[in-house]
């Protein structure tokens, strides 16, 4: 199987700053694209910004200008940087990894456990 474990949430004031990190642990051959979603309350989860293993990102309208994914292939990691935060970034956020177990075994998807973030007004 693999593990991902989520750190760096926590309440912040509008405008401030907060880093995420994700590491994933486990059985683990290759991971292909990996990012980080968020459920808000009240609405469905939505994506935040992914990641490729070769370095191409993707954001969503919201977040772009503001948030900065990033990873760390070497340590099975992916960072998300979020700055000029807003109250309505307040959400559960999860991470995502698209990975290999081994060559001959499909890729699947895999989640982390979620880290609220708060932003204060």
């Amino acid at each position: 199987q693999v593990q991902l474990v989520e750190s760096g949430g926590g309440l912040v004031q509008a405008g401030g700053s907060l880093r995420l990190s994700c590491a994933a642990s486990g059985s683990i051959f290759r991971i292909n694209d990996m990012g980080w979603y968020r459920r808000a309350p009240g609405k469905q989860r939505e994506l935040v910004a992914s990641i490729t293993r070769g370095a191409t990102t993707k954001y969503t309208d919201s977040v772009k200008g503001r948030f900065t994914v990033s990873r760390d292939n070497a340590k099975n990691t992916v960072y998300l940087l979020a700055d000029s935060l807003k109250p309505e970034d307040t959400a559960v956020y999860y991470c995502h990894a698209r990975a290999q177990r081994s060559s001959w075994i499909a890729e699947d998807d895999y989640w982390g456990q979620g880290t609220q973030v708060t932003v204060s007004s």
